[in-house]
């Protein structure tokens, strides 16, 4: 039996007798004579053969042209060609053509949790890689724990970070770090002498130590709500309402003093707090509404008698003026005839007396 074979450029022909490499064919014209079967391989791709590449690779040429990569178990390998990533290679055998790329692979052990390798962030987040990393992205204004295997590793600051996935467990707790605001509103308590009302509070705080917060304690904010609220009650129950009502711009400042450690121990830092609203409920209402008209009507009453003293010093003043001066006597005179003409629109004078007298006896009516 004879059979013509073309072998183009950037191809190899392997030619098998029985099952055994026999000849490798280069680009060329070929004629292959008796019970022989040839196989021909584009050099641009992946060698793959239905034989076995370990008894293939016995052969030495083949053995030279080949660039051989195995992957074991717990790793996979990268593959550049000409400088850029192509493929991921699992476990495997792996045979490429030399000579027609320039290849690179590049190993990566999946076994551990760190990427120690250096493999730049544009290849991590290529869709190739992404059943074999984990990300985990702390945002900006956050702070992050790493725990392996549920035991605290370290702390991460804001950024993208990169694992690989195997059977180690990971796990990331974030928590935002900027100044926030707690609301306790609607807090009825009884202060000292036994009166009722509502008060709405509030507390800025801010998480200054992470891991207090989140691995030391649950719910930290929670527990601050608690805190603060038996703070407040506290406060409120040592004050009668008026004291409570003088004291009101203090409370805040008092109630931080009072939390103390508490706060520390939550790995917290409360700031700033205070009373927003104090509200008095229906009975009470009354009461104080009650007295503030009391205090208002004695207060007019007060400022009432004060000016009407002031009123009366004044004439009495005036008085002894007039009594010790005539001319002042008749210019005071004269002054409320004056009001009084500007509000007289006829005037009526006859000629048996003076006209002074007349219009005296007329204003003085």
């Amino acid at each position: 039996m004879i059979k013509n074979v073309q072998i183009k450029a950037y191809e190899t022909g392997l030619v098998f007798k029985n099952g055994n490499l026999i000849d490798i064919l280069k680009e060329g014209n070929f004629w292959i004579f008796g019970n022989k079967s040839v196989e021909i391989y584009d050099m641009k791709s992946l060698f793959k053969s239905n034989t076995d590449l370990n008894i293939l690779l016995k052969n030495e040429s083949l053995k030279s042209l080949l660039e051989v990569v195995e992957v074991k178990d717990g790793e996979i390998v990268l593959m550049y060609e000409n400088g850029i990533f192509k493929e991921v290679l699992q476990v495997g055998q792996y045979a490429f053509w030399k000579g027609i790329s320039n290849r690179e692979f590049q190993k990566a052990d999946l076994t551990k949790v760190e990427i120690t390798e250096k493999i730049p962030r544009t290849i991590l987040e290529n869709i190739k890689l992404k059943n074999f990393i984990r990300k985990f992205v702390i945002t900006n204004q956050y702070k992050g724990l790493l725990l392996i295997d549920g035991k605290l590793n370290r702390i991460l600051e804001a950024g993208a970070y990169y694992f690989w996935n195997n059977e180690t467990s990971i796990e990331v707790k974030s928590i935002d770090t900027r100044m926030q605001q707690m609301e306790i509103a609607g807090q009825e308590l009884l202060t000292k002498d036994k009166a009722m009302l509502r008060i709405n509070f509030y507390v800025r705080f801010q998480v200054a130590n992470i891991q207090k917060a989140l691995m030391e304690n649950k719910e930290y904010d929670k527990q601050l709500y608690i805190l603060m609220q038996l703070a407040l009650r506290e406060f409120v129950g040592a004050l009668t309402l008026d004291e409570l009502l003088l004291k009101k711009d203090s409370v805040g400042k008092e109630i931080l003093g009072n939390l103390g450690s508490k706060a520390d121990e939550l790995g917290l830092k409360a700031s700033d707090a205070g009373i927003r609203d104090v509200i008095l409920t229906g009975e009470m209402k009354e009461i104080m509404n009650q007295v503030l008209i009391a205090e208002k009507k004695a207060q007019a009453n007060s400022i009432m008698r004060r000016e009407e003293t002031a009123s009366t010093r004044s004439l009495l003043n005036t008085a002894k003026l007039m009594e010790e001066n005539e001319v002042l006597w008749k210019l005071k005179e004269m002054e409320y005839m004056e009001k009084i003409a500007d509000k007289i629109g006829d005037i009526t004078v006859s000629g048996n007396s003076s006209i002074v007298a007349q219009l005296k006896e007329i204003f003085t009516k």
